[in-house]
């Protein structure tokens, strides 16, 4: 179980990692067997059911995502820790407010993610 501090620092260096455009840096936060749910998965037609597993596919995503949105940048506005868990809420692509919720393993790793938008 991470702590505040702990949960905060997660947040930061993922935020970082995601507005220095650094897949390799990014996919370092995810387990091998992750599961990644986003409506932007579907958006950007990775996969029809919204969810993408395995790390390798995460990056490949991710990726993706990268070079469709390259002035991407993330603004973290908040970190809420939980029992294995981890939801950031951040300004998004376009201004979307998002929300990731990460279950971590053991290793601190995300094995999880449920990603939220106010609006797609």
């Amino acid at each position: 179980m991470l702590t505040a501090a702990e949960a905060n620092a997660f947040g930061q260096d993922w935020i970082e990692a995601w507005n220095e455009h650094d897949p390799a840096r990014i996919i370092e936060h995810y387990a091998y067997d992750v599961v990644f749910s986003s409506p932007f998965i579907r958006k950007l037609g990775t996969n029809p059911s919204g969810s993408v597993v395995g790390r390798a596919a995460l990056l490949a995503y991710f990726k993706s995502a990268l070079e469709k949105y390259p002035a991407l940048t993330f603004r973290l506005h908040t970190v809420f820790c939980g029992i294995d868990t981890v939801t950031l809420v951040y300004e998004s692509v376009n201004g979307l407010l998002a929300a990731e919720t990460m279950v971590l393993n053991q290793h601190n790793q995300v094995s999880r993610v449920l990603a939220q938008y106010d609006k797609l």
